[in-house]
């Protein structure tokens, strides 16, 4: 290869890459943890080195010009290669020391991970730990996060899965909220009942209701919202009724079940990471402590 010819900074190729991604250069510099101007600098010393343009500006956003087209693409496949360079190198340490970031749902984040990150870090307090709360899939094979609690099983094969345990949810609501609706027997009784809703995933959560038997449809749903745990604060200040595994809903003492043992939604849960992390001890050790506290 002739080294000489290439004639760009790589720090640059990255700029632009997240950029494109990011579709701004103000949520690029907050994914990079960079000031937006110092951002913007490399982005244009970049097209300057190239001789080229490489975006052009679409209200607020930002979108590839005919030339950035061309390029994203060679620019990606070295982001692809430096997130695996970085997955090898990290693979390689063996020392029970260093940050691991952990993603997982905000429900699993809020309710029970902390006793269990808690015991971690008494047992391995070299070990320094960042949490995702997020209802999305981090991806893993860009380091997203090193370990992902989910709630489906992965098919990448670049990615290790080992089940934890079975999922169930039910549906809840206030006691007040069910004596008002005559605590009906069966679904069809809520015909008419206000559910809470979980924002852009609702129209699946209606599907599944209606397989169970429940005559609902958007009417049903005065609210919705995107955040777990604001969905299930709403239900237990008796706007509606919720969803929540069983395990914490249970637990709820001003919530109850909408009737007595029944289960709406079954599922699995997973714990991931990446195939090249797990050959290091520091993820192998999480790894292991976490699926052996989670499965219980």
């Amino acid at each position: 290869m002739d080294w000489r010819s290439v004639k760009f900074d790589w720090n640059r190729a990255r700029a632009f890459l997240v950029t494109a991604e990011e579709g701004s250069l103000s949520a690029a510099a907050r994914a990079l943890g960079m000031a937006q101007p110092t951002l913007g600098r490399q982005v244009s010393a970049l097209e300057e080195e190239l001789g080229v343009s490489l975006f052009e500006r679409v209200g607020k956003g930002l979108v590839l010009t005919p030339a950035g087209l061309a390029l994203i693409e060679h620019v990606r496949a070295m982001g692809d290669a430096a997130s695996q360079l970085s997955l090898t190198a990290s693979g390689q340490s063996q020392a029970v020391e260093g940050s691991i970031c952990i993603s997982t749902t905000e429900v699993t984040a809020y309710f029970i991970l902390p006793p269990i990150l808690q015991k971690l870090r008494s047992l391995y307090p070299g070990i320094h730990l960042e949490i995702i709360a997020t209802n999305d899939a981090s991806d893993l094979k860009r380091r997203e996060a090193d370990i992902a609690i989910r709630a489906f099983r992965p098919t990448e094969p670049e990615l290790i899965a080992k089940k934890l345990r079975d999922l169930r949810a039910s549906l809840y609501a206030t006691p007040t909220f069910l004596d008002q609706l005559g605590r009906p027997k069966t679904p069809q009784g809520f015909a008419n009942a206000g559910f809470i809703g979980i924002g852009a995933g609702n129209d699946e959560y209606i599907r599944v209701l209606q397989e169970h038997g429940f005559t609902i449809n958007h009417s049903n749903f005065p609210v919705k919202t995107d955040n777990h745990l604001l969905h299930w604060e709403l239900t237990k200040q008796g706007m509606g009724i919720g969803v929540m595994p069983v395990e914490i809903g249970d637990a709820e003492s001003g919530v109850e079940r909408i009737w007595a043992g029944q289960d709406v939604f079954k599922g699995e849960v997973w714990l991931v990471s990446h195939r090249e992390l797990r050959t290091s001890k520091r993820v192998r050790i999480v790894f292991d402590f976490l699926a052996a506290a989670l499965a219980n």
